[in-house]
């Protein structure tokens, strides 16, 4: 039996995207809008901490050691490397983040302004190409990095990835019994294109998997 010495985080999830590596985390769970709330309501919790684990070999990692009001979301993988989303309260800002597994090396891929989200519900980095997104409770979808985008969705329906001038997306029904559909958006005008019942499987090297 293998011992793993996390310091206290006893829950670890695969890394989207990968099938080496998976992530655990203390508190929060990687959702920044309630490290916001801790922040805001000045809870003893001031930071999160985050590990990341190989496999098969079991080498831990722990990427970024956060400052008070700094907290760290869930991360994801895309081009060979980890994703890391950070956001500092103090500073109001957002870090994005990518660990090099070769040098053991954490670097900043932008900085942006935390104004940018509004506020931080469903704040979540995507992939693959590696997006910042976002997900209000309005039927909006939008991509806040690289570049400014924002859609107009269905009731229940969510992001799942791009391909090229394509954006899939799935969505539920309950009429009376659960099934879903995955859309095929036009990325340019949000125009829907295609309905294709049932669900997408995204798989760790990348392949998806339609199941009907």
């Amino acid at each position: 039996m293998k011992r793993m010495i996390t310091h206290g985080i006893l829950d670890l999830r695969p890394l989207t995207g990968s099938s080496e590596w998976y992530w655990g985390m203390d508190y929060t769970g990687g959702d920044p809008y309630e490290a916001g709330d801790l922040y805001l309501d000045g809870h003893p919790i001031q930071r999160n901490r985050l590990v990341l684990i190989h496999y098969p070999e079991g080498t831990m990692y722990e990427p970024v050691r956060p400052e008070p009001g700094q907290y760290l979301g869930v991360p994801e993988y895309c081009s060979g490397r980890v994703a890391l989303l950070m956001v500092d309260f103090p500073k109001e800002k957002i870090h994005i983040l990518s660990f090099d597994e070769g040098t053991g090396r954490t670097e900043t891929v932008a900085v942006l302004p935390l104004s940018l989200a509004e506020d931080c519900y469903n704040l979540i980095l995507k992939s693959s190409p590696l997006l910042l997104t976002r997900a209000p409770q309005d039927n909006r979808f939008c991509i806040l990095w690289p570049e400014r985008r924002e859609f107009m969705l269905e009731d229940r329906e969510s992001f799942i990835f791009l391909d090229g001038d394509k954006m899939y997306t799935s969505i539920w029904y309950e009429d009376p019994d659960y099934r879903e559909e995955i859309l095929v958006r036009n990325y340019a005008t949000g125009k829907l294109l295609e309905r294709m019942p049932g669900s997408l499987l995204v798989m760790p090297d990348g392949q998806k998997w339609l199941l009907v």
